[in-house]
């Protein structure tokens, strides 16, 4: 006698997170590998899927934000339970501040062992340690509700303002077996993530009439603005209604920065001149001196584009609030520029030309010094003329004086191009950028660290030669925190180092030898130009070991006002 009874196909937790990931088009997942989630990444991998290994969560977090950043999906980072959670929590919250949709996937111990404190493995709270740091947090219990709870992290990420999620998988749910058909029905599609929210007409002429009545007008373009990739009507809108223009740091080549618009060489002149300031897709934060101050200098009206009502009158009152993604809303005021707009006064736009006119002659003369040995300017005139040859080449900047002198100097041609350290100013975005960039563009990426900054991510270069990333990372030496010079203060240990000093004369090119990488060592521009250029265009992994005059840098670079200096005296 014969059985034809046949069991059931079976799937399992495992699986269904990856299944659920695919059905949604995501196709890379950043991480680092351990219990409970190495199969995870196994399996991810055998079913189709890049799984960039990291040595650092934070590192692989913030190569996921950069990535959500640059496409518009939300980015994907997996870690261990507890300390790997922690880890990638730093990430996960840049991501939050900076609005940029990532998914922070952790495994996590049971509830039941938790909730008693009975002492498990790696045992954590995790979800809520992350809900204070993330746009939203949700955990999954059932094996069922793998794809609901996809599907809703997903959408959290990138509708209205985007930003980091997180999501617990305790071990036990990925273990969970299901019948295999009722695991493919439980499957979501997302379907119109990030909805369209079109402004409301009153709002769009309350703006237009302002901008009619101003003398001195401006844009303020956000980093927001270059998310949105609405950039054919920004363009359009700051072209047709020729006001000038001012990007942020990551809103740089939305227009490029040679733009006769561009007003970033007047930079304090045009913010405390304006009398109307349109901001795209940028917050009066602490970037923008909170919309007041002497930075300012005479009251201005303010008219502001934002998806979030709750950020409007956040520091300054708003003349003219516009709610509704920045596509629409910037559509919306281009068709509501009447052919008889009257362009801003010869008297505005000649008064800014003039300024930059003479901040440029004043930043070439600088530029074209040439100290031995090299400070900030002339390096980074060396890799400036470098890369306007390569416009599509995706920088990453940060450090203190590296990052400001970086974002005045080198010139953007294309958008979604420069990631630097953003709204929250945070330090050890370097690597996980850069991998992220390159892994999601395909192109090549340079990476001009301060080497401080560089010293957060570096154990990374393992990882950009593993891969065998086109990535050209150039670390600023100068052999300390903003600068190598200082002195002990110690009057008890008189061989101790500085607060602020590193080991002098590192050479940080021999670490991306280690991995089998190339590595130059450079003290002079020209030196710096060819070891750059020979390293572009070996698409190979890269590191640059520039030596800056040590002395160059000053404290904080451009925030002396946030590192407040002791004015006491010891009796």
């Amino acid at each position: 006698m014969t059985n034809d009874t046949q069991s059931p196909s079976l799937t399992d937790g495992f699986h269904l997170v990856i299944d659920a990931l695919k059905h949604n088009d995501i196709d890379t997942i950043f991480g680092l590998v351990g219990i409970p989630i190495t199969d995870l990444a196994r399996l991810a991998q055998a079913e189709g899927m890049r799984f960039i290994g990291f040595r650092h969560e934070q590192h692989a977090g913030n190569a996921a934000a950069i990535a959500g950043y640059m496409t518009q999906k939300p980015g994907i980072c997996l870690t261990v339970s507890a300390p790997g959670f922690l880890n990638g929590l730093t990430a996960l919250a840049n991501a939050t501040t900076n609005c940029f949709p990532m998914i922070l996937i952790s495994g996590s111990s049971e509830r039941e062992i938790v909730d008693l404190q009975q002492g498990d493995y790696e045992e954590m709270d995790q979800l809520n340690a992350a809900k204070q740091y993330a746009k939203a947090a949700y955990r999954i219990n059932k094996a069922e509700d793998i794809g609901i709870g996809i599907a809703r992290a997903i959408r959290a990420a990138v509708s209205g303002r985007p930003g980091g999620v997180y999501l617990d998988l305790p071990a036990q749910l990925l273990g969970q077996s299901l019948d295999a058909a009722l695991g493919k029905k439980s499957l979501v599609k997302v379907v119109d993530p990030v909805p369209r929210q079109i402004p409301a007409p009153d709002s769009v002429k309350r703006a237009l009439d302002l901008l009619k009545g101003a003398k001195r007008p401006l844009i303020l373009l956000g980093k927001g603005a270059a998310y949105a990739q609405a950039d054919a009507d920004i363009r359009a809108f700051v072209e047709k209604s020729g006001i000038p223009y001012l990007p942020m740091s990551m809103a740089k080549g939305l227009l490029p920065d040679t733009h006769v618009q561009s007003a970033s060489a007047a930079r304090s002149y045009v913010l405390a001149e304006a009398d109307v300031v349109v901001l795209i897709g940028a917050r009066l934060n602490w970037l923008l001196s909170h919309g007041k101050g002497k930075t300012w200098g005479a009251p201005k009206q303010f008219i502001q584009i934002d998806i979030s009502p709750t950020e409007i009158d956040s520091n300054v009152a708003i003349a003219a609030p516009v709610i509704g993604d920045i596509g629409s809303c910037v559509a919306a005021l281009l068709a509501g520029l009447d052919a008889g707009h009257s362009k801003p006064s010869a008297e505005w736009t000649g008064a800014i030309a003039e300024r930059k006119d003479k901040n440029l002659t004043k930043m070439a003369a600088t530029l074209d010094q040439n100290p031995s040995p090299m400070n900030f300017h002339s390096a980074l005139r060396a890799i400036r003329d470098v890369l306007k040859t390569h416009p599509d080449i995706n920088l990453v900047n940060e450090g203190a004086n590296t990052l400001d002198y970086a974002r005045s100097i080198i010139d953007q041609y294309q958008p979604r191009k420069r990631f630097d350290s953003g709204t929250w100013g945070i330090m050890g975005i370097g690597m996980g950028y850069a991998i992220g960039a390159a892994v999601t563009s395909g192109l090549p990426v340079v990476a001009i660290e301060g080497d401080s900054a560089f010293g957060f991510s570096g154990m990374e270069l393992e990882t950009i030669c593993r891969y065998q990333l086109p990535i050209v990372t150039i670390v600023f030496n100068n052999n300390g925190v903003y600068k190598g010079c200082d002195a002990n203060l110690n009057p008890n240990v008189k061989n101790d180092v500085p607060v602020t000093a590193f080991v002098k004369g590192a050479r940080y090119d021999k670490m991306i030898e280690a991995f089998g990488g190339i590595g130059y060592h450079v003290a002079t521009p020209a030196e710096l130009t060819k070891a750059l250029t020979e390293a572009i265009a070996s698409g190979k992994p890269a590191l640059i070991n520039a030596v800056i005059d040590e002395a160059a840098g000053t404290e904080s670079g451009r925030l002396t006002t946030l590192n407040p200096k002791s004015g006491a005296t010891k009796k």
